[in-house]
């Protein structure tokens, strides 16, 4: 019986050798737990208000961002899908009446929007498939220019309310990031990557008013103006859009649901008083 002692010992070893190497593999050591902060940006270390500090830091020194997601104001739900820069931004603000191509070089804005937006004017019907030239003095202008505007809409949306606290770590896509909550998530969620720069990769609005991805921080993206072809110009004066004839459909972000102010009140433009 003794000659056998060392051998069994020996499958002993092999088998506790190899269960910690399985449960190492599933992320727990064996007599040591692995670090969470191994290989992160550590800020996933720092208290809950220093991480959402980090994290609007990082969104407000960046070039550039795709923002897309859904928004919830006056009770309605739009979808946006934007590239923004600091000198303007393009994309698609998405409302249940209707669609909207925005585009905004400097400080011209070009407007895509299907025929009937454009009301009863003769030259509605021409319009569906065109960028038509917005001037700055039209209400049309005030309504669309804050969804172009990237300081404005990171302002807006990157706000969480109430006491923070400090999540669990998850991962957003393939990016490890740690969740910031307000009130519990009543206030708002937002996740902040570990990994590189700490940006704000996704966000769910306080009261349930929208959820955002933030993404392609920094990315070098174009940004022109329409084909000639492919724009019209009415000077200073649009046709009447539906709006305007008081059945309005075009958006307007806000802070939050109930409280703050549209995107274009935000960077003293007016409002759409028939808008959410």
């Amino acid at each position: 019986m003794t000659a056998y002692l060392p051998a069994a010992r020996l499958r002993r070893a092999a088998l506790i050798g190899a269960l910690c190497a399985g449960l190492a593999v599933t992320g727990t050591g064996c007599g040591e737990d692995p670090d969470p902060d191994k290989g992160t940006n550590g800020v996933g270390k720092l208290s809950a208000e220093k991480i959402e500090a980090k994290a609007r830091a990082a969104a407000t020194e960046a070039d550039s961002v795709h923002l897309s997601g859904t928004l919830v104001s006056g009770g309605k739900s739009f979808t946006l899908d934007m590239r923004l820069k600091s000198d303007g931004g393009s994309g698609e603000v998405k409302s249940q009446e209707d669609t909207f191509q925005v585009l905004r070089v400097g400080e011209q804005l070009y407007l895509k929007a299907s025929a009937a937006f454009w009301g009863e004017s003769d030259s509605a019907g021409k319009l569906g498939d065109k960028y038509v030239k917005v001037p700055e003095s039209d209400p049309t202008y005030k309504q669309f220019r804050g969804f172009t505007d990237m300081d404005v809409l990171l302002d807006g949306l990157l706000g969480l309310q109430g006491k923070l606290a400090k999540g669990s770590y998850s991962t957003v896509g393939p990016t490890r990031v740690v969740q910031v909550t307000g009130d519990k998530g009543k206030g708002g969620k937002l996740a902040v990557s570990l990994e590189g720069t700490p940006y704000p990769l996704l966000l769910e609005r306080a009261g349930g008013a929208g959820r955002v991805e933030l993404a392609e921080w920094g990315k070098v993206f174009p940004l022109d103006p329409p084909a000639q072809d492919q724009t019209v110009d009415y000077g200073s004066q649009l046709p009447t859009t539906k709006d305007q004839g008081g059945t309005g459909t075009a958006p307007a972000p806000s802070k939050s649901t109930g409280a703050g102010q549209s995107a274009g009140q935000s960077a003293g433009q007016g409002s759409n008083p028939t808008g959410p």
